[in-house]
């Protein structure tokens, strides 16, 4: 049986309660699952899916069901706590939502989603504002190609 450090134990415990301050919001029950998805989303560093979070939670809790994360993960993004982002028309992914706008870059070659910040999606709402009269509250720019690991394997 693989041993906790005190330290591991005292930094797991602070994620914990962390996530538990994140999720008391009136109305809704804390559940040690909410806790450990948003952790495993927000350790995550990425986009994850919704099998792959799924296969990470069971290894925490052997029986959370399927449903159960897609259930939470729901929620979390009712709650403006996670965003769900469209790679594809096969599934969706999760990212704990950023504190600043961001794009992506998406490999078509072999699937790789590169961040980026570019102002251009901030100077179009701006103007498209001011042109239409229209209050936009979020936008998503994802770009399509080929890293240069996919380029260099294609010539």
């Amino acid at each position: 049986m693989e041993s906790i450090s005190d330290n591991e134990m005292g930094t797991e415990t602070k994620t914990t309660d962390k996530n538990r301050r994140i999720l008391n919001v009136p109305g809704l029950r804390i559940t040690h699952q909410r806790a450990s998805i948003l952790e495993i989303i927000r350790q995550g560093k990425g986009h994850l899916d919704a099998d792959e979070v799924y296969r990470r939670a069971r290894e925490r809790q052997p029986r959370l069901s399927l449903s159960t994360v897609y259930r939470t993960m729901q929620t979390l993004k009712k709650l403006g706590l996670i965003e769900e982002v469209h790679f594809d028309e096969e599934h969706h992914h999760y990212e704990m939502k950023p504190s600043t706008e961001h794009h992506h870059l998406v490999c078509l070659g072999c699937g790789r989603v590169v961040e980026f910040n570019y102002p251009l999606a901030r100077l179009i709402k701006r103007h498209v504002t001011e042109a239409k009269g229209f209050e936009i509250t979020g936008s998503e720019v994802r770009m399509t190609g080929y890293c240069p690991t996919c380029r260099q394997e294609r010539k």
